[in-house]
């Protein structure tokens, strides 16, 4: 017990009150630095995360945008053409379903509703599609300035787009644009196969050059014939004359 008697006289000592209050005044001020370091990395991981999600949402705006200038003119597209934009479109929807935003799901599917009416559409309107297409771009920039306002605007849309289509409006929309595609295909198909050359015969069917006859031969051989026969009537004509 001697030591810790030792150790109460020494801490209840007038000496020892400035060492005590120094020790205090450090293990404050480590504390403080402490806090205030976790504070500041906080704060910069925040605003790495934040812009991370910023430019991966600007990324997705803009693929969908791009993404609906070729909505519009949707039937003049080629169908490998129609197959790249749709497999766009699908990379920034997803891209865009993932984000770790408030109404990121909501305004990808205002996006996906907008982007269908344009290609059903532009079979009927084609390039007269633009003011549509600014509009889309505004909203979603918009949506992008304020998640918060356009979110409620979404919703809206979409909650009068369900209300106003009904299942027969939703079957028949369905059929025309199974039949937009086939058509779109059948004509795309048939400038295809006009614009390919004649066929040509395959290798297995052409004649080998083996089977074709040398007509060069066969004339050197009709000649050597021919200055034999010369050669047997000069040689009977003198023999004809004696005779006479």
């Amino acid at each position: 017990m001697e030591w810790w008697n030792e150790f109460v006289d020494w801490l209840t000592a007038t000496d020892t009150r400035p060492v005590l209050f120094t020790a205090a005044v450090i293990f404050i001020a480590i504390i403080v630095s402490a806090l205030l370091a976790a504070s500041i990395t906080k704060a910069a991981v925040r605003r790495l995360v934040a812009q991370r999600d910023r430019d991966l949402k600007t990324a997705a705006i803009a693929a969908l945008v791009d993404a609906s200038t070729e909505a519009a003119a949707w039937n003049s597209l080629t169908p490998q053409e129609q197959t790249l934009a749709d497999r766009a479109v699908a990379q920034a929807d997803i891209q865009l379903r993932l984000l770790p935003i408030k109404g990121a799901s909501t305004a990808a599917n205002w996006s996906a509703h907008q982007l269908a009416e344009m290609k059903r559409n532009s079979a009927t309107f084609g390039y007269e599609l633009g003011p549509v297409v600014a509009e889309f771009r505004d909203r979603l920039v918009d949506w992008q300035n304020r998640p918060n306002r356009s979110k409620r605007v979404f919703e809206t849309d979409l909650e009068r787009w369900r209300f106003e289509t009904t299942t027969t409006e939703k079957t028949l929309l369905a059929e025309q644009d199974a039949w937009a595609t086939r058509q779109h295909h059948e004509k795309h198909t048939a400038e295809e196969t006009a614009e390919q050359p004649a066929a040509v015969a395959p290798a297995a069917f052409a004649r080998p050059e083996s089977d074709i006859p040398d007509t060069t031969t066969q004339k050197l051989i009709d000649d050597v014939a021919a200055m034999d026969v010369a050669r047997a009537t000069a040689a009977r004509e003198p023999d004809e004359k004696k005779l006479a």
